[in-house]
Order: structure tokens, then sequence, then C-alpha cells
């Protein structure tokens, strides 16, 4: 809790300290969040330590589990697929099948949180520039685990390249590589 004549206060979140800033004047001043650091990546990171990294939340966060990572070099993430997900297309009689796209989004997120686990880059935002190359091999079900992995092709102080897979057991179900940019992250108001 924010004391009234106090201006800033830090509070510990499991791995890393949120910083906060107190919004408004006198006691209807509410507590904002600025910034989140991680100090050190524990494996398997769960869903708060993601939620720690990404700004993503329910439903958009896509990514349950990080289970491998080298910084600046690979990642490896799993999304569990549920039947209780709004967003599985299915037809009568047919099985319900994840779109592509959220299989390409949950991709993205994973080769987002190698990104945002640097320090230098703990206080910005990467923005797709494009994806090349994408390829989705086989539809992903219901009751399916999909690993996902996640290698850094180019990295540059503003500009990145990741090259990415998806697989369910044995079997490759995306691959592709995709750009992007490094923007400030902006304070909500």
């Amino acid at each position: 809790m924010v004391a009234r004549n106090q201006r800033d206060a830090f509070t510990q979140a499991g791995a890393g300290i949120a910083a906060f800033r107190s919004w408004g004047k006198g006691d209807s001043a509410r507590p904002t969040i600025l910034s989140v650091v991680t100090t050190d990546l524990t494996l398997p990171l769960d869903n708060a330590a993601i939620e720690r990294i990404l700004p993503h939340r329910y439903p958009f966060l896509l990514v349950d589990k990080i289970t491998e990572f080298e910084e600046d070099k690979r990642i490896v993430g799993v999304k569990n697929v549920s039947l209780n997900e709004r967003y599985l297309a299915h037809r009568a009689g047919e099985l319900p099948v994840l779109p592509p796209t959220i299989l390409t989004e949950a991709v993205a997120q994973v080769g987002a949180i190698l990104i945002l686990a640097k320090p230098e880059n703990r206080e910005k935002l990467p923005y797709f520039l494009g994806i090349e190359r994408l390829r989705f091999l086989h539809p992903v079900h219901p009751g399916d685990v999909v690993v996902i992995e996640a290698t850094v092709d180019r990295l540059r102080s503003r500009m990145g390249q990741l090259k990415g897979w998806a697989r369910v057991g044995d079997t490759r179900v995306l691959e592709g590589t995709m750009r992007f940019a490094l923007g400030p992250r902006k304070e909500r108001s």
C-alpha cells in the first residue's frame, strides 16, 4: 500500500521488483506499474514469471511455461492446447484446430521472452516487422502439448531476427523466421 506522503514505493514480487509511482494527488493516488525487473531466471519459468517479462495477460498470454533458456541464443517454451480455448476453429463433425495465427503468436511470445530477458531490453517492447518463410506443416488439436523453440538469428540494438519452430511430440507443426524492432515501452495513463 502506498503511504499518503510517499511518492515512490517498491515491492518485492517473486524474482523481480516492480516499481510503482503515485498517480494523482491526495488520498485518491493510485500506484501505476512503471517497469518490471527480473533478477535471475530460474527454470522452469511459470505463468507468474512469464507475466513479469511479457506485457500480455490472459487470454492473450499464449505461453504456459519456459523450460530451457540460453541468453542471446535460444529458448524453449510450452503451450498446452485445451478444449476450453475460445479461438479453436472447428466445423460440425471435425476436430477443433488451433488457428495458425494463434500458433504464430505463441512462437512470437516465446521469442519475445528471449529478447526481453536481456537487461538492456527490459524497458522495451518488441514489434513485428515481418514474418518470412512461415510454414504450417500439421494441425494442432486440443490435448496437444506444443513445444516451441526460438533461436536468435540476428540481434542488434534496435532490430533483430528470430527463427522459430513448434512441434507436437516429434512432429514439427510450424517453422519460420520473424523480424522485429525494439521500441520504448509506453506508460499507461
